[in-house]
């Protein structure tokens, strides 16, 4: 899975070495990266000219909180790839005016056109990015109350107990505009959700089913995440 993610990206990007690209925190994504990292120290895809964009953050968090979404892209992405900082489009989620730093996200991504590949993993409640369950599906970057599961799950990112509340995320429609909005996932944990994204009702209580009605959408599987879908069943 990993391997074909990180494939499918190094070929984007040979295409159109200017790439905006967008990746996910968390564990599905870990193994991708890694793989990337790889083929730009072989000279296989050079990132230089990308530019890459900050999916989310909790709010109140920077680099500095190992939790943080921003912690975890320096260490797998942005220092292994040696990413310049002017290369960088992210969240400050500790800005005084919310509203004001997604206009900025969203004026920024515009200059760019749209967001070349966007890569998204989906958590427990079916969220991407920190898109919660209820979300509309036309919102642009923005601010929100973290979901109970959400809180609860965020805590595995974290070596203490930490107060999640509101998270800062691009929007699902940055997702639908994306030339190609990508979805990857790991883990029969999460086996019952993905199947309910990809198969069940397209509804904003389960943000991932929006990738039912993409027609560029690209799915990255393990077997363990997958049991539960039909065509895996029928295997």
């Amino acid at each position: 899975m990993s391997k074909a993610a990180a494939d499918f990206v190094r070929e984007y990007v040979q295409q159109k070495p200017n790439a905006l690209l967008c990746f996910p925190s968390g564990e599905s994504p870990t193994g991708m990266l890694h793989y990337l990292g790889q083929y730009a120290q072989a000279g296989q895809v050079d990132f230089s000219k990308c530019t890459f964009v900050g999916l989310d953050e909790w709010v109140g968090m920077d680099e500095t909180n190992e939790g943080s979404c921003r912690h975890y892209l320096n260490q797998h992405l942005f220092e292994p790839l040696g990413i310049k900082p002017e290369n960088r489009i992210l969240f400050n989620a500790k800005a005084p005016d919310l509203d004001q730093e997604c206009e900025r996200m969203n004026a920024l991504i515009a200059q760019h056109g749209v967001i070349d590949l966007m890569v998204v993993g989906v958590g427990m409640n079916g969220h991407i990015g920190l898109n919660e369950p209820g979300v509309s599906f036309d919102l642009y970057a923005h601010h929100m109350a973290l979901d109970e599961v959400t809180k609860t799950v965020g805590q595995k990112y974290f070596k203490q107990q930490t107060e999640l509340h509101e998270g800062i995320t691009l929007g699902l429609k940055h997702f639908q505009e994306a030339h190609y909005p990508v979805l990857i996932a790991a883990g029969g944990k999460k086996a019952g959700i993905l199947a309910q994204a990809l198969e069940g009702k397209v509804t904003n209580q389960v943000p991932a089913s929006i990738l039912q009605i993409l027609p560029n959408a690209q799915v990255f599987l393990d077997w363990a995440v997958a049991t539960q879908l039909t065509f895996a069943a029928a295997k």
